[in-house]
């Protein structure tokens, strides 16, 4: 059985990022994945200190909610992450996630080398460049390719409106192929 962690980088509990999210989770799990999800908004991530000391060990010294992702990001087989777009990129949140991966690489290797990656991203311009949606593609696009994880798929809509994005069945049914896929 797959293991699939979801990570939602919205604020809100019944935003578009999350409800394209619950899609993937759909499709996963009727792929037979096991599948968990986690609101970094409701989780205390610090930023990253630059202290190098996860460098050695692939251990981070900062005891916060990011002690409980780390054992769910070593065992997953794909990590699905979703965010909506603030201010031409992933939220503040989504960033300070991804920015404490930095303890899962070292001398021994990169612990998500190899790892399936889906995203997921919405925002409210009615345009991904003008939007910045473009901009945060290109960032998870490069962040994979240097920690050598394979993206499975991007999954990407306009929404202004909280929820509205139901009201687009052909990218909430993208969003569930995309959990099949991963879930398979």
């Amino acid at each position: 059985m797959k293991h699939i962690l979801v990570v939602n980088g919205s604020p809100r509990k019944k935003g578009n990022s999350v409800i394209l999210a619950e899609q993937v989770m759909l499709g996963a799990r009727e792929a037979g994945a096991q599948v968990e999800i986690f609101f970094l908004h409701n989780m205390s991530i610090q930023p990253c200190n630059a202290c190098d000391a996860c460098q050695e060990t692939q251990d981070c010294t900062i005891q916060d909610d990011m002690q409980i992702l780390y054992p769910k990001l070593r065992r997953a087989d794909a990590i699905v992450i979703a965010s909506p777009i603030y201010w031409f990129t992933i939220s503040a949140q989504t960033k300070l996630f991804i920015d404490r991966w930095y303890a899962l690489q070292g001398p021994q290797g990169n612990a998500l080398a190899g790892k399936q990656i889906g995203i997921v991203l919405t925002y409210g311009d009615t345009d991904p460049f003008t939007s910045g949606a473009v901009n945060a593609i290109h960032t998870l696009q490069d962040m994979c390719r240097y920690i050598e994880a394979n993206i499975a798929g991007i999954v990407y809509g306009s929404a202004t409106k909280e929820g509205e994005i139901q009201n687009q069945p052909s990218l909430l049914e993208k969003a569930y192929q995309l959990g099949q896929k991963l879930g398979a």
